[in-house]
């Protein structure tokens, strides 16, 4: 089982899509002792921990939080938007601390794209050096790219991008409304079956490639064809310690408060396959992109 642990809310970006919003002034960063505490009273249920926030490579016990986790036998994903590996000393250091994994963010296949959303200049050039200092180093990473109004139209040259870094894994988010996304929704939340197309055809670079490739929270009845890169089936059973919450079982979670289905979505062959978009979606967007299916529910 996974433990999803957010290490606090400081970041060196300022997303537009982020869903933490302004967390990173109202929510202090925990303490060392408190996430060496939680490591060390989470390790008998879970054997991998992915340390989040915020962007955890920016704290000073960083190095000494993963080689904590590496000593309890933690497999240990470090999730980051990807900037800090620009540097080879620090990607040696976390990797001989005890990182196992990197996850790095890349939301744009150049700097004018990814920066538009980032808010943090030069940081496209970072992301892409970290990655390629990783790779050279024969870490393995896997990268997440939000979906939004402002990329859709780069999905398939960032996909033809990751291709040639040399990812093990990418998947293409669709945007969480919430936090900052949910603030500014009409400019950052596009319409689903506006984005589908796009979607599939950042994806397809990656299938052509071999390498794993997901959509998350984009449902079924808009994959056709590309049912097997649902993201949500291969979410491993994941709890998250938030800061002042806990979430113990993050699918029950979504399916229970996250995600939402529409008046039509029972008559459809895949709603067992199916959690439905994020919430907050039709709330702005109404049900009107989703149609039920009826054809057979592939099944695997």
């Amino acid at each position: 089982m996974r433990l999803d642990l957010k290490t606090g809310f400081s970041c060196n970006n300022r997303c537009t899509f982020c869903v933490q919003g302004d967390r990173r002034l109202r929510d202090a960063d925990r303490d060392t002792n408190e996430i060496l505490a939680l490591l060390d009273a989470s390790r008998a249920a879970h054997d991998e921990v992915v340390l989040t926030g915020g962007e955890c490579t920016l704290r000073p016990d960083i190095l000494a939080l993963v080689g904590h986790a590496a000593s309890l036998g933690y497999r240990v994903q470090v999730q980051s938007n990807g900037r800090r590996f620009a540097d080879p000393a620090f990607c040696d250091a976390i990797i001989e601390a005890g990182a196992t994994e990197f996850s790095p963010a890349l939301h744009g296949s150049t700097a004018e794209v990814h920066e538009s959303q980032t808010r943090a200049p030069g940081s496209f050039k970072q992301v892409i050096r970290g990655i390629r200092n990783l790779r050279a180093r024969a870490q393995p990473v896997i990268t997440n790219s939000v979906v939004t109004r402002q990329n859709l139209e780069d999905l398939p040259r960032l996909g033809a991008l990751l291709v040639a870094l040399d990812v093990q894994q990418y998947q293409l988010a669709m945007v969480h409304p919430l936090g900052t996304a949910l603030m500014d929704f009409h400019r950052v939340v596009p319409r689903l079956a506006e984005a589908a197309p796009w979607l599939h055809a950042g994806l397809r670079p990656g299938i052509k490639a071999g390498i794993r490739v997901m959509a998350e929270a984009m449902p079924p009845c808009l994959m056709h064809g590309l049912e097997a890169q649902v993201a949500e089936a291969y979410i491993p059973p994941t709890r998250i310690e938030d800061v002042g919450r806990v979430v113990p079982d993050y699918g029950a979670a979504r399916v229970g408060e996250g995600k939402a289905k529409g008046p039509r979505c029972a008559l459809c062959t895949w709603a067992s396959r199916c959690e439905g978009p994020w919430r907050e979606y039709p709330q702005h967007h109404g049900w009107d992109d989703l149609a039920p299916r009826s054809d057979p529910l592939l099944r695997g």
